[in-house]
This record gives C-alpha cells, sequence and structure tokens, in this order.
C-alpha cells in the first residue's frame, strides 16, 4: 500500500501515469505539496520498472552542502582536494543501472543545475579530479515548488526544466481527497501497531469524522504522525485520538470536547454491559481496554460506582 491509494479520479488518474511510465526510463517529474508521498511514489516507478533489481538511491537536493555538491552527485578521486583521502563514489554512480531520486529539485542552487544538466544530457559524469564516467541511471525529481514560476524568476533553469519535465505527475492533496482518509488511516493502524507493540485494530466512525474534517496541511505525512501518536497512547484495541492534536482543525462534525466523548463512551459501555466491567461482555472488555485502565477513566470522569452497577 502507498500514498496514494484510494478511488477518488485524481489518484486512479496517479496509478495509471505511475502504470504507464514506470516501465520505460522516461525521466519523471511529481509534483505536489510537502507530504503527499512523493517519495513513495518514486519508489514505486523503480518498483514497477526493469531497474527494479537495482539501487534506488534518494538524494535530498536542500541537504546539499553548497561546495561540495558536484562531489555529493559525482564523487571525487583521492587527493582531489583537501580532505578527500580516498576515492568516493557519488550518488550517480551508486544509482548505476537503477534510479536516481532527485527530492527538492527546486531547491538546488543555479550553478548545480547546469553540472546536473550536462549529465543528464551526456549520461557522463566527471568525479572531482578524475576522468569521464559513464552512467545509466533512470532519473526522478520531485519538488513543491512552481518551477514554470521558479523558471520566470531566473531561479532555474529553462533547460533543466524542460530536460526533466519528460512526463510530470501531479500528487494531489490530502483534503483533496478526503475519501481516502479511511483507507489509509486503517492502513497506518495496522502498520504501526506492529511497529510499536501496540493491539490497536478498531478505529471509531466519530473519530474517522474529526479526521476527515481537518485540512491536513502536512498531507499524509501529517496523517500519519497523528495516526501513531495515537497508537502509542492507546491502551487496548480501540484508537485513542485526540482532536486537540489537530492544529485549527474544524469538529464540526460534534460540539462536545474529547473528554466528554470518552465519558459517553464508558456510559454506553457500561449499559451495554449491565453496569459489569469485568468478564467477557464487560465495558472493559467492549472498550479494549485493561479493567484497571477503566476504573481510572472512571475516576477522571466522575463515574461512581453507583453509576457503574447501575449505568443509568
Amino acid at each position: 500500500m502507498s500514498a496514494f491509494v484510494g478511488t477518488s479520479p485524481n489518484l486512479a488518474a496517479v496509478r495509471r501515469a505511475v502504470a504507464r511510465v514506470a516501465p520505460t526510463d522516461a525521466t519523471v517529474l511529481l509534483l505536489g505539496e510537502t507530504g503527499t508521498g512523493k517519495e513513495l511514489v518514486a519508489r514505486s516507478l523503480h518498483d514497477q520498472s526493469r531497474r527494479a533489481g537495482r539501487a534506488f538511491v534518494p538524494v535530498s537536493c536542500v541537504a546539499l552542502a553548497p561546495g561540495l555538491i558536484t562531489s555529493e552527485l559525482f564523487g571525487h578521486e583521492a587527493g582531489a582536494f583537501t580532505g578527500a583521502g580516498k576515492r568516493r563514489v557519488g550518488r550517480f554512480e551508486q544509482a548505476d543501472g537503477g534510479t536516481l531520486f532527485l527530492d527538492e529539485i527546486g531547491e538546488m542552487p543555479n550553478d548545480a543545475q547546469a553540472i546536473l544538466l550536462r549529465a543528464l544530457q551526456e549520461r557522463v559524469i566527471e568525479r572531482v579530479g578524475g576522468e569521464a564516467v559513464p552512467t545509466d541511471v533512470r532519473v526522478i525529481a520531485a519538488t513543491n515548488r512552481d518551477l514554470v514560476a521558479e523558471v520566470k524568476a531566473g531561479r532555474f533553469r529553462a533547460d533543466l526544466f524542460f530536460r526533466l519535465n519528460v512526463f510530470p505527475i501531479t500528487l494531489p492533496p490530502l483534503r483533496d481527497r478526503r475519501s481516502d482518509i479511511p483507507e489509509l488511516v486503517t492502513h497506518f493502524v495496522r502498520l504501526l501497531s506492529d511497529r510499536h507493540g501496540r493491539s490497536v485494530s478498531h478505529v471509531r466512525p466519530d473519530t474517522l469524522r474529526v479526521l476527515a474534517a481537518h485540512d491536513w496541511p502536512g498531507n499524509v505525512r501529517e496523517l500519519r504522525n497523528v495516526i501513531e501518536r495515537a497508537v502509542i497512547v492507546s491502551e487496548g484495541e480501540e484508537l485513542e485520538l485526540d482532536p486537540g492534536w489537530l492544529v485549527g482543525a474544524t469538529v464540526a462534525e460534534t460540539a462536545r470536547t474529547w473528554a466528554e466523548q470518552e465519558k459517553q463512551r464508558i456510559m454506553d459501555a457500561l449499559r451495554a454491559a449491565g453496569g459489569r466491567v469485568y468478564g467477557p461482555g464487560g465495558a472493559a472488555h467492549r472498550l479494549g481496554l485493561n479493567p484497571t485502565t477503566l476504573y481510572g477513566k472512571m475516576r477522571k470522569h466522575g463515574i461512581d460506582k453507583r453509576q457503574a452497577n447501575g449505568a443509568t
């Protein structure tokens, strides 16, 4: 499963585009806001290509030190400059036969853009202090910037843009694909419960409504982080999520606070269990909680023994 699962037309178009271009060696430019899953799509392109058995090498262009970009991308020979004690293989050579993913390409300095353009055009790189080396690399680039506007502003080379823009794919933001949220939540709950040794397996409809109402400025990455936090704090099979974690969230689906919702769920479970806390069918079992944990929550919400026993 990837970050672009779902049934919306935009996502169907993304999947079709990936399936169409993946088997080729065409350069792909992934466009979209931060957190929309561009690296996941890049890996999917690699996995569906004839290069799947070779290396997938991701490079964050914004993290490259300005004075060392050439060495990072193309490598250097021993003694090529002060501190170069031995030969270094660059990212292009590491990806030879495979895929080089250039993330945040819009952040690359102009002088480095010229060097990259030459490598893409000639399929040859030069190690610093060394000779030319032919490479066989499929390039996938990604950016959250409007590269057309960047070209007009003189911050991105037009010739490099046209070289990269062979097959553009735009990833829609999560706020435009809200119907995918339940499936994504289910995926992340399963994944992160396994990773953190939790037993969370159930998400209430009211929790899904709260998640679907959020605009998710951080997109899939933000959703994943919120679900991970919820999984970690959950004490039973049911996902415990506080809407307060969603900065600027719109929770029009309910005017009650999270504490009020939790109290109501406990009261509902007690009513359904005839006031019993322990045993099969008891309130603790229904809520997926340890009885001791449930008693603690009852004290927190002011639900006393009489309410628990009578549940009225």
